[in-house]
């Protein structure tokens, strides 16, 4: 039981290291960018595109690392799911 706890724990580390980097990426590229925007084409700000849209797949990653893998990945809840479709084999 240990070793598959170990291997739950590295996978949720290694999803939450992975979130935290892509999220460093995030910032520093739109930030540049930014910058960019500011001192080339300040009339148009054209930099909230990419904001917008890559920041909607970065919530999407916060969802799935820190709020639907905490519920999903666990022994005791692959254990339910596999109890529930028994159940509904046996009607």
């Amino acid at each position: 039981m240990d070793g598959n706890l170990r291997v739950i724990a590295e996978k949720r580390a290694d999803a939450k290291i992975k979130f935290y980097k892509d999220f460093l990426v995030y910032v520093v590229v739109n930030a540049i960018l930014v910058v960019i925007n500011f001192l080339f084409t300040p009339e148009f700000w054209w930099v909230v595109f990419p904001l917008f849209f890559w920041g909607i797949g970065i919530v999407i990653d916060f969802l799935k690392t820190f709020v639907v893998n905490n519920k999903f990945d666990t022994e005791k809840y692959r254990e339910q799911k596999i109890e529930e479709e028994m159940q509904k084999l046996r009607k």
